[in-house]
Protein backbone atom coordinates (compact mmCIF):
# COMPACT_ATOMS: atom_id res chain seq x y z
CA UNK A 1 0.00 0.00 0.00
CA UNK A 2 1.30 3.37 -0.81
CA UNK A 3 1.62 6.16 1.49
CA UNK A 4 2.69 9.70 0.54
CA UNK A 5 6.42 10.83 1.88
CA UNK A 6 7.76 14.17 1.86
CA UNK A 7 10.30 15.01 -0.43
CA UNK A 8 14.33 15.37 0.12
CA UNK A 9 14.41 19.08 0.65
CA UNK A 10 11.25 19.12 3.21
CA UNK A 11 13.63 20.81 5.44
CA UNK A 12 13.07 24.09 4.03
CA UNK A 13 9.75 23.50 4.03
CA UNK A 14 7.78 26.05 6.81
CA UNK A 15 5.52 23.22 7.22
CA UNK A 16 8.09 20.82 8.43
CA UNK A 17 10.11 23.78 10.46
CA UNK A 18 6.67 24.35 12.15
CA UNK A 19 6.32 20.53 12.96
CA UNK A 20 9.76 20.46 14.57
CA UNK A 21 9.21 24.16 16.64
CA UNK A 22 6.53 22.49 18.07
CA UNK A 23 8.68 19.60 19.27
CA UNK A 24 5.32 17.35 18.86
CA UNK A 25 3.56 16.48 16.20
CA UNK A 26 -0.27 16.74 17.27
CA UNK A 27 -2.78 13.53 16.39
CA UNK A 28 -6.34 13.58 16.78
CA UNK A 29 -8.03 10.52 15.91
CA UNK A 30 -11.73 10.23 14.65
CA UNK A 31 -13.51 7.19 16.77
CA UNK A 32 -12.94 4.91 19.82
CA UNK A 33 -13.39 2.17 18.17
CA UNK A 34 -11.22 -0.83 17.76
CA UNK A 35 -9.32 0.92 14.85
CA UNK A 36 -9.09 4.27 16.85
CA UNK A 37 -7.96 3.03 20.22
CA UNK A 38 -5.89 0.66 18.55
CA UNK A 39 -4.34 4.10 16.92
CA UNK A 40 -4.22 5.40 19.47
CA UNK A 41 -2.71 3.05 22.39
CA UNK A 42 0.32 2.65 19.20
CA UNK A 43 1.06 6.11 18.88
CA UNK A 44 0.96 6.32 23.13
CA UNK A 45 3.21 3.47 23.38
CA UNK A 46 5.94 5.07 20.86
CA UNK A 47 6.10 8.20 22.47
CA UNK A 48 3.77 10.58 21.22
CA UNK A 49 2.68 12.70 23.75
CA UNK A 50 -0.07 15.23 21.68
CA UNK A 51 -2.90 12.76 20.98
CA UNK A 52 -6.43 12.56 21.33
CA UNK A 53 -9.40 10.37 20.39
CA UNK A 54 -12.59 12.27 19.48
CA UNK A 55 -15.90 9.96 19.74
CA UNK A 56 -19.25 10.80 18.53
CA UNK A 57 -21.17 8.57 21.14
CA UNK A 58 -21.49 8.35 25.05
CA UNK A 59 -19.27 5.43 24.72
CA UNK A 60 -16.10 3.70 23.07
CA UNK A 61 -15.69 0.42 21.46
CA UNK A 62 -17.58 1.65 18.03
CA UNK A 63 -19.49 -1.91 16.50
CA UNK A 64 -18.38 -3.36 19.51
CA UNK A 65 -21.75 -3.32 21.82
CA UNK A 66 -22.10 -6.03 24.51
CA UNK A 67 -24.76 -5.25 26.78
CA UNK A 68 -25.32 -7.62 30.55
CA UNK A 69 -28.86 -8.85 31.08
CA UNK A 70 -29.18 -10.83 33.82
CA UNK A 71 -26.08 -13.10 33.89
CA UNK A 72 -25.41 -13.17 30.51
CA UNK A 73 -23.95 -10.74 28.12
CA UNK A 74 -25.53 -10.65 24.66
CA UNK A 75 -23.18 -9.22 21.89
CA UNK A 76 -25.37 -6.51 19.84
CA UNK A 77 -21.85 -5.79 17.55
CA UNK A 78 -18.99 -7.76 17.18
CA UNK A 79 -20.08 -11.90 18.55
CA UNK A 80 -17.07 -13.61 17.34
CA UNK A 81 -12.75 -14.03 17.01
CA UNK A 82 -12.60 -15.08 13.61
CA UNK A 83 -10.14 -17.47 13.54
CA UNK A 84 -7.26 -18.02 16.58
CA UNK A 85 -3.81 -18.54 14.60
CA UNK A 86 -1.96 -15.23 14.56
CA UNK A 87 -5.00 -13.27 15.06
CA UNK A 88 -4.33 -10.25 17.45
CA UNK A 89 -7.96 -9.99 19.09
CA UNK A 90 -7.71 -14.02 19.91
CA UNK A 91 -3.90 -13.46 21.36
CA UNK A 92 -5.08 -10.15 23.57
CA UNK A 93 -8.12 -12.29 24.65
CA UNK A 94 -6.56 -15.50 25.31
CA UNK A 95 -3.36 -13.21 27.20
CA UNK A 96 -6.07 -11.79 29.50
CA UNK A 97 -7.92 -14.95 30.26
CA UNK A 98 -10.69 -13.86 28.42
CA UNK A 99 -11.21 -17.34 26.83
CA UNK A 100 -11.16 -19.41 29.77
CA UNK A 101 -14.99 -19.93 30.51
CA UNK A 102 -15.74 -20.33 26.29
CA UNK A 103 -17.35 -23.48 26.33
CA UNK A 104 -16.31 -26.55 23.51
CA UNK A 105 -19.69 -25.53 21.74
CA UNK A 106 -18.86 -21.85 21.45
CA UNK A 107 -16.02 -22.77 19.62
CA UNK A 108 -15.69 -23.88 16.07
CA UNK A 109 -13.20 -24.70 13.29
CA UNK A 110 -15.70 -24.01 10.36
CA UNK A 111 -17.79 -21.05 8.71
CA UNK A 112 -19.82 -19.19 11.14
CA UNK A 113 -23.58 -18.54 11.22
CA UNK A 114 -24.09 -20.70 14.09
CA UNK A 115 -23.59 -20.19 17.97
CA UNK A 116 -23.03 -23.70 19.03
CA UNK A 117 -21.48 -26.60 16.99
CA UNK A 118 -23.36 -29.17 19.44
CA UNK A 119 -26.66 -30.30 18.23
CA UNK A 120 -28.79 -30.23 14.53
CA UNK A 121 -30.08 -27.44 12.60
CA UNK A 122 -33.52 -27.53 12.15
CA UNK A 123 -34.63 -26.54 9.08
CA UNK A 124 -38.68 -25.51 8.77
CA UNK A 125 -40.79 -24.65 6.32
CA UNK A 126 -43.58 -21.98 6.31
CA UNK A 127 -45.74 -25.14 6.40
CA UNK A 128 -44.73 -26.41 9.59
CA UNK A 129 -42.78 -29.05 7.95
CA UNK A 130 -39.45 -30.03 9.02
CA UNK A 131 -37.33 -31.10 6.06
CA UNK A 132 -35.93 -34.39 6.62
CA UNK A 133 -31.93 -34.21 7.85
CA UNK A 134 -30.66 -36.42 4.68
CA UNK A 135 -32.36 -33.56 2.19
CA UNK A 136 -30.71 -31.21 4.52
CA UNK A 137 -26.91 -32.76 4.29
CA UNK A 138 -27.17 -33.17 0.22
CA UNK A 139 -28.13 -29.28 -0.36
CA UNK A 140 -25.49 -28.06 2.46
CA UNK A 141 -22.62 -30.26 0.69
CA UNK A 142 -24.00 -29.05 -2.72
CA UNK A 143 -24.46 -25.11 -2.09
CA UNK A 144 -21.23 -25.70 -0.20
CA UNK A 145 -19.40 -27.49 -3.34
CA UNK A 146 -20.42 -23.87 -5.32
CA UNK A 147 -19.73 -21.78 -2.42
CA UNK A 148 -15.96 -23.05 -2.49
CA UNK A 149 -16.12 -22.57 -6.49
CA UNK A 150 -17.15 -18.62 -6.13
CA UNK A 151 -13.48 -18.56 -4.22
CA UNK A 152 -11.70 -19.41 -7.07
CA UNK A 153 -12.35 -16.60 -9.21
CA UNK A 154 -10.03 -14.11 -7.17
CA UNK A 155 -7.96 -16.88 -6.33
CA UNK A 156 -7.12 -18.10 -9.43
CA UNK A 157 -7.52 -15.46 -11.63
CA UNK A 158 -10.37 -16.62 -13.31
CA UNK A 159 -12.50 -15.33 -15.59
CA UNK A 160 -16.50 -14.21 -14.19
CA UNK A 161 -18.60 -15.34 -17.69
CA UNK A 162 -21.18 -12.68 -18.38
CA UNK A 163 -24.28 -14.51 -17.20
CA UNK A 164 -22.66 -14.59 -13.55
CA UNK A 165 -23.31 -10.77 -13.84
CA UNK A 166 -20.22 -11.02 -11.29
CA UNK A 167 -22.35 -11.67 -8.60
CA UNK A 168 -21.77 -14.09 -5.76
CA UNK A 169 -25.81 -14.60 -5.61
CA UNK A 170 -26.38 -14.73 -9.32
CA UNK A 171 -24.11 -17.24 -9.68
CA UNK A 172 -24.65 -19.14 -6.45
CA UNK A 173 -28.31 -19.26 -7.24
CA UNK A 174 -28.18 -20.31 -10.87
CA UNK A 175 -25.31 -23.19 -10.37
CA UNK A 176 -27.08 -24.49 -7.66
CA UNK A 177 -30.26 -24.90 -9.21
CA UNK A 178 -29.06 -26.26 -12.55
CA UNK A 179 -27.28 -29.19 -10.33
CA UNK A 180 -30.52 -29.94 -8.36
CA UNK A 181 -32.60 -29.75 -11.95
CA UNK A 182 -30.18 -31.95 -13.18
CA UNK A 183 -29.99 -34.94 -10.63
CA UNK A 184 -31.88 -37.98 -11.74
CA UNK A 185 -32.19 -39.55 -8.38
CA UNK A 186 -34.18 -36.76 -6.37
CA UNK A 187 -37.92 -36.63 -6.48
CA UNK A 188 -39.61 -33.44 -7.51
CA UNK A 189 -40.75 -32.75 -4.09
CA UNK A 190 -37.60 -33.04 -2.99
CA UNK A 191 -35.93 -30.93 -5.64
CA UNK A 192 -38.52 -28.19 -4.64
CA UNK A 193 -37.41 -28.02 -0.62
CA UNK A 194 -33.68 -27.85 -2.06
CA UNK A 195 -34.78 -25.06 -4.79
CA UNK A 196 -36.90 -22.92 -1.92
CA UNK A 197 -33.51 -23.47 0.49
CA UNK A 198 -31.18 -21.93 -1.48
CA UNK A 199 -33.28 -18.91 -0.55
CA UNK A 200 -32.48 -19.31 2.63
CA UNK A 201 -28.93 -20.16 2.68
CA UNK A 202 -28.60 -16.86 0.43
CA UNK A 203 -30.20 -14.83 3.58
CA UNK A 204 -27.89 -16.53 5.96
CA UNK A 205 -25.03 -15.30 3.72
CA UNK A 206 -26.27 -11.98 3.27
CA UNK A 207 -26.48 -11.71 6.82
CA UNK A 208 -22.66 -12.79 6.93
CA UNK A 209 -21.69 -10.31 4.31
CA UNK A 210 -23.86 -7.39 5.47
CA UNK A 211 -25.06 -7.08 2.43
CA UNK A 212 -28.63 -6.75 1.36
CA UNK A 213 -28.41 -9.33 -1.32
CA UNK A 214 -25.56 -11.68 -2.13
CA UNK A 215 -26.76 -10.65 -5.55
CA UNK A 216 -24.47 -7.03 -4.95
CA UNK A 217 -21.83 -9.01 -4.00
CA UNK A 218 -18.94 -9.33 -6.53
CA UNK A 219 -17.89 -12.60 -7.42
CA UNK A 220 -14.52 -11.74 -9.07
CA UNK A 221 -13.12 -10.26 -5.79
CA UNK A 222 -15.08 -12.46 -2.74
CA UNK A 223 -12.12 -14.65 -2.63
CA UNK A 224 -10.13 -12.03 -1.54
CA UNK A 225 -11.15 -12.24 1.73
CA UNK A 226 -8.94 -14.02 3.72
CA UNK A 227 -9.49 -16.08 6.75
CA UNK A 228 -7.57 -16.71 9.74
CA UNK A 229 -7.02 -20.44 10.42
CA UNK A 230 -8.01 -21.83 13.56
CA UNK A 231 -11.02 -21.97 15.67
CA UNK A 232 -13.37 -19.16 16.12
CA UNK A 233 -14.69 -18.19 19.79
CA UNK A 234 -16.89 -16.46 21.63
CA UNK A 235 -15.84 -14.15 24.61
CA UNK A 236 -18.57 -14.93 27.37
CA UNK A 237 -17.73 -12.40 29.64
CA UNK A 238 -18.61 -9.49 26.30
CA UNK A 239 -16.56 -8.51 23.54
CA UNK A 240 -16.11 -5.35 25.05
CA UNK A 241 -13.33 -6.66 27.58
CA UNK A 242 -11.46 -6.48 24.51
CA UNK A 243 -11.80 -2.84 23.89
CA UNK A 244 -11.62 -2.03 27.52
CA UNK A 245 -8.19 -4.17 27.16
CA UNK A 246 -7.36 -1.82 24.24
CA UNK A 247 -8.10 1.40 26.48
CA UNK A 248 -6.28 0.24 29.18
CA UNK A 249 -2.74 2.97 29.36
CA UNK A 250 -4.37 5.48 27.54
CA UNK A 251 -5.13 8.61 29.74
CA UNK A 252 -8.39 9.44 30.51
CA UNK A 253 -7.81 12.85 29.12
CA UNK A 254 -7.02 11.54 25.55
CA UNK A 255 -10.59 9.97 25.06
CA UNK A 256 -13.43 12.74 24.17
CA UNK A 257 -17.01 11.11 24.24
CA UNK A 258 -19.89 12.52 23.14
CA UNK A 259 -17.84 14.86 20.67
CA UNK A 260 -18.92 14.47 17.00
CA UNK A 261 -17.17 16.00 14.01
CA UNK A 262 -18.36 18.49 11.19
CA UNK A 263 -15.92 18.72 9.58
CA UNK A 264 -11.95 17.85 8.52
CA UNK A 265 -10.27 21.18 7.51
CA UNK A 266 -6.83 19.92 5.41
CA UNK A 267 -4.29 21.18 3.52
CA UNK A 268 -4.75 24.69 5.61
CA UNK A 269 -1.47 25.68 5.18
CA UNK A 270 -0.88 25.45 1.44
CA UNK A 271 -4.46 26.81 0.68
CA UNK A 272 -4.21 30.26 3.01
CA UNK A 273 -1.88 31.39 5.53
CA UNK A 274 -3.86 31.28 8.40
CA UNK A 275 -6.15 28.41 8.99
CA UNK A 276 -9.86 27.36 7.66
CA UNK A 277 -12.38 30.16 6.91
CA UNK A 278 -14.21 29.57 10.15
CA UNK A 279 -12.20 31.12 12.80
CA UNK A 280 -10.88 29.97 16.37
CA UNK A 281 -13.75 30.83 18.82
CA UNK A 282 -12.81 33.78 21.60
CA UNK A 283 -12.00 32.71 24.98
CA UNK A 284 -15.37 34.21 26.25
CA UNK A 285 -16.41 31.82 24.35
CA UNK A 286 -19.01 28.88 26.83
CA UNK A 287 -17.95 25.99 24.74
CA UNK A 288 -14.22 26.58 26.71
CA UNK A 289 -15.81 24.46 29.62
CA UNK A 290 -14.66 20.79 29.56
CA UNK A 291 -17.66 19.29 28.03
CA UNK A 292 -20.14 16.35 29.90
CA UNK A 293 -18.42 13.57 27.24
CA UNK A 294 -14.85 14.20 28.19
CA UNK A 295 -13.03 11.14 30.26
CA UNK A 296 -11.90 13.53 32.91
CA UNK A 297 -10.81 16.96 33.22
CA UNK A 298 -7.10 17.00 32.89
CA UNK A 299 -6.60 19.10 29.75
CA UNK A 300 -9.42 21.77 28.69
CA UNK A 301 -11.95 21.66 25.33
CA UNK A 302 -10.89 24.58 23.99
CA UNK A 303 -7.54 25.00 22.30
CA UNK A 304 -6.49 28.15 20.43
CA UNK A 305 -3.32 28.65 18.69
CA UNK A 306 -0.83 31.23 17.76
CA UNK A 307 -1.23 33.70 14.67
CA UNK A 308 1.86 33.02 12.98
CA UNK A 309 1.80 29.32 13.58
CA UNK A 310 0.60 26.97 10.41
CA UNK A 311 -1.40 23.67 11.12
CA UNK A 312 -2.17 21.67 8.15
CA UNK A 313 -5.12 20.26 9.46
CA UNK A 314 -8.06 22.01 11.51
CA UNK A 315 -10.82 19.43 13.11
CA UNK A 316 -13.94 21.23 13.23
CA UNK A 317 -16.36 19.82 16.01
CA UNK A 318 -20.46 20.07 16.08
CA UNK A 319 -19.86 22.30 18.98
CA UNK A 320 -17.80 24.84 16.84
CA UNK A 321 -14.43 24.02 19.13
CA UNK A 322 -11.83 23.81 16.35
CA UNK A 323 -9.06 21.58 17.15
CA UNK A 324 -5.84 21.97 15.28
CA UNK A 325 -3.60 19.31 14.23
CA UNK A 326 -0.79 17.81 12.34
CA UNK A 327 -2.33 14.60 11.27
CA UNK A 328 -5.79 13.54 11.65
CA UNK A 329 -6.68 9.30 11.50
CA UNK A 330 -10.33 9.36 10.38
CA UNK A 331 -12.00 5.92 11.45
CA UNK A 332 -15.25 6.43 11.01
CA UNK A 333 -17.50 4.11 9.47
CA UNK A 334 -18.17 3.15 5.27
CA UNK A 335 -21.86 4.38 6.49
CA UNK A 336 -20.99 7.61 7.47
CA UNK A 337 -18.73 8.44 4.34
CA UNK A 338 -20.90 7.77 1.90
CA UNK A 339 -23.82 9.85 3.86
CA UNK A 340 -21.19 12.54 4.61
CA UNK A 341 -18.10 12.86 2.60
CA UNK A 342 -18.96 15.79 0.72
CA UNK A 343 -19.54 18.12 4.16
CA UNK A 344 -16.89 16.08 5.88
CA UNK A 345 -13.92 17.06 4.01
CA UNK A 346 -12.75 20.59 3.16
CA UNK A 347 -11.44 20.41 0.60
CA UNK A 348 -13.28 17.49 -0.85
CA UNK A 349 -11.93 14.25 -1.43
CA UNK A 350 -10.02 13.26 -4.23
CA UNK A 351 -11.51 11.91 -7.28
CA UNK A 352 -10.62 8.43 -6.63
CA UNK A 353 -10.99 8.22 -3.38
CA UNK A 354 -14.69 9.18 -3.74
CA UNK A 355 -14.88 6.75 -7.08
CA UNK A 356 -14.28 3.50 -3.93
CA UNK A 357 -16.64 4.67 -1.22
CA UNK A 358 -19.26 5.04 -3.99
CA UNK A 359 -17.94 1.54 -5.44
CA UNK A 360 -17.61 -0.45 -1.98
CA UNK A 361 -20.59 -2.13 0.00
CA UNK A 362 -22.11 -2.21 3.42
CA UNK A 363 -24.74 -3.00 4.39
CA UNK A 364 -26.66 -3.66 7.77
CA UNK A 365 -26.77 -7.14 9.85
CA UNK A 366 -29.14 -6.98 12.61
CA UNK A 367 -29.44 -9.64 15.98
CA UNK A 368 -33.55 -9.92 17.27
CA UNK A 369 -32.54 -11.73 20.89
CA UNK A 370 -35.99 -13.22 22.20
CA UNK A 371 -35.95 -14.54 25.76
CA UNK A 372 -38.32 -17.06 26.95
CA UNK A 373 -39.33 -18.65 30.40
CA UNK A 374 -39.19 -21.76 29.02
CA UNK A 375 -37.25 -23.60 25.75
CA UNK A 376 -40.04 -24.57 23.08
CA UNK A 377 -37.28 -26.78 21.13
CA UNK A 378 -35.56 -29.75 21.70
CA UNK A 379 -32.49 -30.22 23.27
CA UNK A 380 -30.79 -31.23 19.80
CA UNK A 381 -31.69 -28.41 18.13
CA UNK A 382 -29.69 -25.65 18.11
CA UNK A 383 -30.82 -23.11 15.37
CA UNK A 384 -34.54 -22.53 13.76
CA UNK A 385 -34.09 -22.44 10.00
CA UNK A 386 -36.99 -20.70 8.00
CA UNK A 387 -37.17 -21.96 4.42
CA UNK A 388 -40.64 -20.28 2.58
CA UNK A 389 -41.64 -22.85 0.24
CA UNK A 390 -42.93 -20.21 -2.41
CA UNK A 391 -39.12 -18.79 -2.92
CA UNK A 392 -38.29 -22.09 -4.92
CA UNK A 393 -38.51 -20.19 -8.07
CA UNK A 394 -37.79 -16.37 -6.34
CA UNK A 395 -34.70 -14.71 -7.97
CA UNK A 396 -35.01 -11.69 -5.32
CA UNK A 397 -34.20 -11.46 -2.11
CA UNK A 398 -36.14 -7.60 -1.40
CA UNK A 399 -39.57 -7.91 -0.26
CA UNK A 400 -41.99 -4.77 0.24
CA UNK A 401 -41.74 -3.29 3.62
CA UNK A 402 -44.78 -4.84 4.82
CA UNK A 403 -42.95 -8.41 4.64
CA UNK A 404 -39.89 -7.35 6.11
CA UNK A 405 -40.01 -10.26 8.20
CA UNK A 406 -39.56 -12.45 5.52
CA UNK A 407 -36.16 -11.91 5.42
CA UNK A 408 -35.43 -12.85 8.74
CA UNK A 409 -33.33 -16.48 7.86
CA UNK A 410 -33.79 -17.81 11.19
CA UNK A 411 -33.05 -18.21 15.10
CA UNK A 412 -29.93 -19.73 16.81
CA UNK A 413 -30.25 -20.99 20.17
CA UNK A 414 -27.50 -19.84 22.76
CA UNK A 415 -25.60 -22.52 24.53
CA UNK A 416 -25.34 -23.19 27.30
CA UNK A 417 -28.11 -22.43 28.89
CA UNK A 418 -26.84 -22.00 32.48
CA UNK A 419 -25.37 -18.92 31.10
CA UNK A 420 -28.19 -17.21 28.65
CA UNK A 421 -30.78 -18.76 29.43
CA UNK A 422 -33.82 -19.84 27.25
CA UNK A 423 -32.70 -16.91 24.42
CA UNK A 424 -32.73 -17.30 20.67
CA UNK A 425 -30.60 -14.87 18.05
CA UNK A 426 -32.23 -13.91 14.93
CA UNK A 427 -30.71 -12.81 11.95
CA UNK A 428 -32.03 -10.40 9.55
CA UNK A 429 -30.43 -7.74 6.98
CA UNK A 430 -30.24 -5.17 4.18
CA UNK A 431 -33.44 -2.84 3.43
CA UNK A 432 -35.72 -5.14 5.47
CA UNK A 433 -33.37 -4.79 8.74
CA UNK A 434 -33.91 -0.87 8.62
CA UNK A 435 -38.06 -1.29 8.13
CA UNK A 436 -37.56 -3.82 11.26
CA UNK A 437 -35.57 -0.73 13.38
CA UNK A 438 -38.29 1.71 12.53
CA UNK A 439 -41.02 -0.72 14.55
CA UNK A 440 -41.19 -1.29 18.27
CA UNK A 441 -40.60 -3.86 20.13
CA UNK A 442 -43.62 -4.99 21.21
CA UNK A 443 -44.61 -5.66 16.78
CA UNK A 444 -41.15 -7.34 16.64
CA UNK A 445 -41.93 -9.68 19.12
CA UNK A 446 -45.32 -10.28 18.16
CA UNK A 447 -44.39 -10.45 14.13
CA UNK A 448 -41.21 -13.03 15.26
CA UNK A 449 -44.08 -15.08 18.11
CA UNK A 450 -46.04 -15.43 14.88
CA UNK A 451 -43.41 -16.68 12.66
CA UNK A 452 -42.02 -19.42 15.12
CA UNK A 453 -45.67 -20.44 15.48
CA UNK A 454 -46.40 -21.18 11.84
CA UNK A 455 -42.78 -22.66 11.23
CA UNK A 456 -42.91 -24.83 14.08
CA UNK A 457 -46.37 -25.83 13.84
CA UNK A 458 -46.83 -24.63 17.51
CA UNK A 459 -49.18 -22.33 17.88
CA UNK A 460 -48.92 -22.18 21.50
CA UNK A 461 -45.79 -20.85 21.38
CA UNK A 462 -45.80 -18.09 24.17
CA UNK A 463 -44.51 -14.81 23.24
CA UNK A 464 -41.25 -14.00 24.95
CA UNK A 465 -40.72 -12.61 28.30
CA UNK A 466 -38.17 -9.94 26.51
CA UNK A 467 -36.76 -8.65 23.44
CA UNK A 468 -33.19 -6.95 22.53
CA UNK A 469 -32.05 -6.19 19.63
CA UNK A 470 -29.49 -4.02 17.23
CA UNK A 471 -30.43 -1.16 14.98
CA UNK A 472 -27.04 -0.58 12.92
CA UNK A 473 -28.52 0.81 10.08
CA UNK A 474 -30.58 4.21 11.07
CA UNK A 475 -27.60 4.62 13.76
CA UNK A 476 -26.18 8.12 12.73
CA UNK A 477 -22.50 7.22 13.56
CA UNK A 478 -22.44 4.00 11.87
CA UNK A 479 -25.29 4.16 9.09
CA UNK A 480 -24.89 -0.05 8.29
CA UNK A 481 -22.74 -2.97 10.35
CA UNK A 482 -19.23 -3.57 8.15
CA UNK A 483 -18.14 -3.51 4.13
CA UNK A 484 -18.35 -5.81 1.72
CA UNK A 485 -16.95 -5.50 -1.87
CA UNK A 486 -19.65 -4.52 -4.08
CA UNK A 487 -20.47 -5.68 -8.04
CA UNK A 488 -17.71 -3.14 -9.69
CA UNK A 489 -15.24 -2.78 -6.76
CA UNK A 490 -12.49 -4.56 -6.15
CA UNK A 491 -9.63 -4.56 -3.57
CA UNK A 492 -8.24 -2.04 -5.54
CA UNK A 493 -11.19 0.47 -4.08
CA UNK A 494 -9.99 -0.93 0.11
CA UNK A 495 -6.57 0.65 -1.09
CA UNK A 496 -7.58 3.83 -2.70
CA UNK A 497 -9.62 4.13 0.51
CA UNK A 498 -6.84 3.33 2.91
CA UNK A 499 -4.64 5.84 0.82
CA UNK A 500 -3.63 8.96 3.04
CA UNK A 501 -4.29 12.48 2.22
CA UNK A 502 -2.57 14.24 0.50
CA UNK A 503 -1.60 12.57 -2.29
CA UNK A 504 1.00 14.83 -4.05
CA UNK A 505 5.02 14.76 -2.83
CA UNK A 506 5.43 18.71 -3.15
CA UNK A 507 7.87 19.80 -0.48
CA UNK A 508 5.35 22.66 0.07
CA UNK A 509 2.77 20.17 1.50
CA UNK A 510 3.05 18.60 4.65
CA UNK A 511 2.45 14.37 4.37
CA UNK A 512 -0.15 12.34 5.41
CA UNK A 513 -2.43 15.08 7.15
CA UNK A 514 -5.54 12.87 7.09
CA UNK A 515 -5.07 9.09 7.38
CA UNK A 516 -7.83 5.99 7.03
CA UNK A 517 -8.33 3.43 8.89
CA UNK A 518 -11.73 1.36 9.93
CA UNK A 519 -12.02 -2.38 8.70
CA UNK A 520 -13.25 -1.56 5.51
CA UNK A 521 -9.56 -0.08 5.13
CA UNK A 522 -8.00 -3.60 5.20
CA UNK A 523 -7.95 -5.56 1.83
CA UNK A 524 -7.55 -9.24 3.24
CA UNK A 525 -9.62 -8.60 6.35
CA UNK A 526 -12.30 -5.82 6.14
CA UNK A 527 -15.69 -6.63 7.74
CA UNK A 528 -13.74 -8.17 10.78
CA UNK A 529 -12.70 -7.04 14.32
CA UNK A 530 -9.53 -7.85 13.65
CA UNK A 531 -8.81 -6.14 10.43
CA UNK A 532 -10.21 -2.79 11.77
CA UNK A 533 -7.74 -3.48 14.81
CA UNK A 534 -4.24 -3.95 12.61
CA UNK A 535 -5.87 -1.41 10.56
CA UNK A 536 -5.29 1.28 13.55
CA UNK A 537 -1.91 -0.18 13.71
CA UNK A 538 -1.07 0.23 10.21
CA UNK A 539 -1.69 3.74 10.72
CA UNK A 540 0.13 4.89 13.36
CA UNK A 541 3.03 2.61 12.14
CA UNK A 542 3.15 4.91 9.26
CA UNK A 543 3.47 8.40 11.24
CA UNK A 544 6.00 6.40 13.52
CA UNK A 545 8.14 5.84 10.77
CA UNK A 546 7.76 9.27 9.46
CA UNK A 547 9.56 10.80 12.81
CA UNK A 548 11.66 8.56 12.81
CA UNK A 549 13.09 9.22 10.01
CA UNK A 550 12.97 13.03 10.30
CA UNK A 551 13.15 12.94 14.10
CA UNK A 552 11.69 15.75 16.48
CA UNK A 553 12.80 16.98 20.00
CA UNK A 554 10.89 14.16 21.36
CA UNK A 555 12.05 10.45 21.55
CA UNK A 556 9.88 8.42 19.81
CA UNK A 557 12.25 5.25 20.28
CA UNK A 558 10.57 1.67 20.05
CA UNK A 559 8.62 1.01 23.80
CA UNK A 560 9.24 -2.18 25.11
CA UNK A 561 4.90 -2.86 25.17
CA UNK A 562 4.20 -1.54 21.54
CA UNK A 563 3.07 -4.20 19.55
CA UNK A 564 2.07 -2.50 15.65
CA UNK A 565 1.30 -5.32 13.85
CA UNK A 566 1.99 -4.40 10.00
CA UNK A 567 -0.59 -7.38 7.78
CA UNK A 568 1.41 -9.20 5.41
Amino acid sequence: MQSCESSGDSADDPLSRGLRRRGQPRVVVIGAGLAGLAAAKALLEQGFTDVTVLEASSHIGGRVQSVKLGHATFELGATWIHGSHGNPIYHLAEASGLLEETTDGERSVGRISLYSKNGVACYLTNHGRRIPKDVVEEFSDLYNEVYNLTQEFFRHDKPVNAESQNSVGVFTREEVRNRIRNDPDDPEATKRLKLAMIQQYLKVESCESSSHSMDEVSLSAFGEWTEIPGAHHIIPSGFMRVVELLAEGIPAHVIQLGKPVRCIHWDQASARPRGPEIEPRGEGDHNHDTGEGSQGGEEPQGRRWDEDEQWPVVVECEDCELIPADHVIVTVSLGVLKRQYTSFFRPGLPTEKVAAIHRLGIGTTDKIFLEFEEPFWGPECNSLQFVWEDEAESRTLTYPPELWYRKICGFDVLYPPERYGHVLSGWICGEEALVMEKCDDEAVAEICTEMLRQFTGNPNIPKPRRILRSAWGSNPYFRGSYSYTQVGSSGADVEKLAKPLPYTESSKTAPMQVLFSGEATHRKYYSTTHGALLSGQREAARLIEMYREEPLTCDLQPAPCCHVLLPS
